[in-house]
């Protein structure tokens, strides 16, 4: 397998609220730290996708007027390139507003954005109370492995899971997709729609881990890296939340 991670950063420019930047550089750097090679590149409005270019594609959070300009470049310019990088097995990460791009549609207001079709859900932005503060759900990326993803969520949306979406984790606090349902995200096998960021990943580095494996082919568990300041940034994640 290629000890080689390649990143595809989706509207880096635009969909990058709340630090989600430092998902891209928890990347590099753990990659580093273990001399795997590491490239990213970077697919703007209007800039055709190639499907076969990176192992992971990734799409931040964004505001809502830099998410109807990238709702509409994905569904229009994008669509049969990032559906044809997740049939062929690419990891696909998605954050927030990039979650609510992932699905059918994101109603916002009177205005329907399209969204790419990747996952079976659709988004909703509702007239009630921003779902803000800390969360811990619980995740089961390979049968009988349980384990704990912490972050913070801020979002309007309210995200409904179709009969055809599995969630990618059940919420232990916090508000999660509707803030009802007790599910968060939604995960189709590789391809992956979260609401937690601030950024999500330097906090729980095991996933990081688990998303640099699985994109690149690389036997789990990647070498052993000190992480007593990953660990902790985790653990005080967990206790924000009450976990």
């Amino acid at each position: 397998m290629p000890e080689r991670l390649r990143v595809c950063a989706l509207y880096p420019d635009l969909m990058n609220i709340y630090a989600d930047r430092g998902n891209l550089l928890m990347l590099q750097r753990r990659c580093a730290w273990r001399g795997i090679g590491f490239a990213l590149t970077a697919s703007h409005l209007g800039e055709a996708l190639d499907p076969d270019g990176a192992d992971l594609y990734y799409i931040g959070g964004g505001q809502d007027r830099d998410q109807r300009l990238c709702a509409r470049d994905l569904a229009e310019v994008k669509r049969d390139a990032i559906h044809a990088a997740a049939d062929r097995g690419a990891v696909v990460l998605a954050v927030c507003g990039g979650y609510q791009l992932l699905g059918h549609s994101y109603q916002l207001g009177s205005e329907p954005l399209p969204g790419v079709g990747l996952v079976d859900v659709t988004t909703v932005r509702a007239e009630g109370p921003r779902l803000i503060g800390n969360i811990a759900i619980e995740v089961e990326l390979a049968p009988g492995r349980r384990r704990v993803l912490a972050g913070f969520e801020n979002h309007g949306g309210r995200t409904q899971l179709g009969p055809a979406a599995q969630p990618l984790g059940r919420v232990l606090a916090g508000h999660g997709n509707d803030g009802r349902t007790g599910h968060e995200g939604v995960r189709r096998g590789r391809v992956i729609g979260t609401y937690m960021h601030g950024p999500l990943l330097p906090k729980n580095a095991w996933f990081a881990d688990w998303l640099i494996a699985t994109a690149t082919g690389l036997p789990e568990p990647l070498g052993a890296l000190d992480d007593e300041l990953e660990a902790a940034a985790h653990a005080q994640a967990r206790q924000a939340a009450g976990i």
